[in-house]
């Protein structure tokens, strides 16, 4: 109906995802003269995707030791602009690649420019950093060296000082030497070459001037002034002495010389030498010393006299056999000497016991005489010992304590043996285990002591090994619950019921007598029953079994005739009876619980889920080599759980060698 309308519009703005987006809703409307309105809504978003730009600074080269982070040397982004965002800045991230030397790098700068919607510009930058300036140093100064001198020791020679360089640090000189021969063999002349080189190969070298002479002469050490017998050989260097000491500071190998003057002496025997000795160094260089050797007959003669000895008071100390003879008697001039000895003894801190004083004496033809002292001490060391043999070492049961053993003792010298017994227990009179010592403290009249020990280790069988077992209440069987006592023990004891309302006969017990005149029975009559063993003697205690009753009677498929048991084990490694093995009744998925007792009782192995893989290992009692046990009879007990079989015993033999 209405002509010439016109619509007309409101916005409504939301902020965008970043500040320069927004979307507006925009609300067209359209009215006719009536007031009949229509609205429609148009959506207009509007978004920020242009990136900025700038302009990054030029690749540049820069030395080592200039800052990469100094924009006024590296250069810095220009000409930042954006679309919609103002105020841009931008920030840059250096990757740094190794160059061809430690001092040397590329540095990649990346500049990053980006707007408030995170529109992003990235450019690289590239900047070279070399190293192409030398180190500096001071060269030593030349200098004049001995011939001893050591040109390489550099607190003689200066040693380079002052090395600088623009980037390295810790620089070290080095050198090479050039060797010119001087005026004679130990003379020279050394051109020594610096060399300072930096990290990147830069290097310089300076010359120092090291010029060796030789001006010391030799230093010997002549002999000293000495008198021989008659019959001395004055040309054996070995009598007379050789020069020693031998040293020049340059020159080696150098050998001194002599020259003899003579002149007779007191007696046709006797003379006086004098002895000039001369040593020259290879340029020249000159040592003249002197020496007097006196020739005459003084010299007593010479035997090793036998070592000094200890003996036991048993022992002859008259006869040389045991005690030792002179040797090597000599003499200058004098032959066929004897020597002779005189003994001088004292007495021992105890009887058996004394020193002997043996002066040997051997003189020559001219009454030169040597004496010399031979010490023999006479002793008494050896404790008495033990006539037969004494088992250190028993284990028993309390009830085979064996008796003390009568033992005897002898000693080499002494006559009068102390014997002092003293016997000791750990035993507190509890039904524990314990240990008797029985020490024999034995003596001479010389004090030595020795000690014999034996060891009781006592096993009290107080603790019996139990089992237990499922009955079913309606079967009427005797039960013997001796059945449930595993090992060795006393059967003189007696069965008492501790838990439950039972009946025994001894020890026989029937599940069958809990019911009454019809054969019922109630449910709390199911269950466990407790039974107590008390037993007295030489090792008394107590022992309880349960058994559990049960209203149901399983037949298992698994027999006991089917059970199958070692009977010996060889852990020598052969592959065969290498393991205690139960088999037979493998498809009924017992459960086997093993007991193994050696023949004194101990248990020495359990395992509640054993899987067939003893092979005479012990971490208990009777251990023999290598954690195993003594070759020998043990004793097993099985009990196969839930099978309603009895606990299965018998022996076992273990060969363990």
């Amino acid at each position: 109906c209405s002509t010439d309308l016109e619509a007309t519009f409101t916005d409504t703005v939301t902020q965008g995802d970043c500040p320069n987006a927004s979307i507006i809703t925009r609300t067209w409307t359209l009215t006719d003269e009536c007031d009949n309105t229509t609205t429609l809504v148009q959506t207009i978003t509007v978004q920020d995707t242009t990136p900025p730009t700038f302009t990054v600074p030029e690749n540049v080269t820069l030395e080592c030791d200039e800052d990469s982070s100094d924009l006024t040397l590296t250069g810095d982004v220009t000409d930042e602009a954006d679309n919609c965002s103002t105020d841009l800045e931008a920030t840059f991230t250096d990757t740094v690649t190794q160059g061809d030397c430690p001092n040397a790098s590329i540095i990649t700068r990346t500049w990053t420019l980006t707007d408030e919607c995170d529109n992003t510009t990235t450019l690289v930058q590239t900047i070279t950093v070399d190293d192409t300036i030398p180190p500096t140093f001071t060269v030593p100064e030349s200098i004049t060296l001995e011939c001893d001198e050591d040109s390489s020791d550099l607190t003689l020679t200066g040693d380079v000082t002052d090395e600088a360089d623009n980037c390295s640090t810790d620089l070290e000189a080095t050198f090479t030497d050039t060797v010119a021969q001087g005026d004679c063999p130990n003379a020279s002349i050394i051109t020594r070459v610096w060399t300072v080189t930096d990290d990147c190969g830069n290097a310089t070298a300076l010359i120092q001037t090291i010029t060796v002479e030789d001006t010391t002469a030799p230093t010997f050490t002549v002999p000293a002034d000495v008198s021989l017998d008659c019959n001395a050989d004055i040309s054996d260097i070995t009598l007379t002495g050789d020069v020693v000491d031998e040293a020049d500071n340059c020159s080696i190998g150098l050998e001194a010389t002599f020259t003899d003057a003579i002149t007779e002496g007191d007696c046709p025997n006797s003379s006086i030498v004098t002895r000039t000795w001369t040593l020259t160094d290879d340029c020249d260089n000159t040592t003249t010393l002197v020496q007097t050797i006196t020739v005459q007959d003084t010299t007593a003669p010479t035997f090793t006299v036998p070592e000094n000895i200890t003996l036991e008071c048993d022992q002859d100390a008259t006869d040389i056999t045991l005690t030792g003879d002179v040797t090597d008697e000599a003499d200058n001039c004098s032959t066929d000497l004897e020597a002779v000895f005189t003994d001088a003894i004292s007495e021992g801190d105890c009887p058996n016991e004394s020193t002997i004083t043996r002066t040997w004496t051997l003189t020559d033809e001219c009454d030169n005489t040597t004496s010399l002292v031979q010490t023999i001490s006479i002793i008494d060391s050896t404790a008495p010992t033990l006539v037969g043999e004494l088992e250190e070492v028993i284990n028993v049961v309390c009830s085979d304590i064996p008796e003390v053993p009568e033992l005897v003792f002898e000693d080499a010298c002494s006559t009068n043996i102390t014997v002092e017994f003293n016997e000791t227990s750990t035993s507190d009179g509890s039904e524990t285990d314990y240990t008797i010592i029985r020490d024999w403290f034995v003596s001479d009249e010389c004090g030595n002591e020795a000690l014999y020990t034996q060891t009781v280790n006592v096993t009290v069988q107080s603790e019996i090994p139990t089992d237990d077992a499922d009955l079913c209440i309606t079967e009427d069987i005797d039960f013997d619950l001796f059945d449930l006592l595993l090992g060795d023990y006393d059967i003189d004891g007696v069965w008492t019921v501790t838990t439950g309302n039972a009946t025994i006969n001894g020890s026989i017990f029937n599940p069958s007598s809990l019911l009454d005149f019809n054969d019922d029975y109630t449910q709390d009559q199911l269950g466990d029953y407790v039974f107590t063993y008390t037993y007295e003697g030489e090792c008394p205690g107590m022992v309880s079994v349960t058994i559990t009753l049960n209203d149901e009677c399983v037949v298992f498929p698994c027999g006991e005739d089917d059970v199958e048991i070692s009977k010996a084990v060889t852990a020598n490694f052969d592959g065969i009876n290498e393991f205690f093995t139960i088999t037979g009744v493998e498809e009924c998925g017992f459960t086997y619980e093993l007991q193994i007792f050696n023949r004194w009782g101990a248990k020495i192995y359990e395992n509640f889920n054993y899987q067939n893989d003893w092979n005479g290992t012990s971490s208990k009692a009777s251990i023999g080599n290598s954690d195993f046990v003594p070759t020998g009879t043990y004793y097993y007990v099985i009990n196969i759980k839930n099978s309603g079989l009895k606990p299965f015993t018998g022996p076992i033999y273990v060969s363990t060698k």
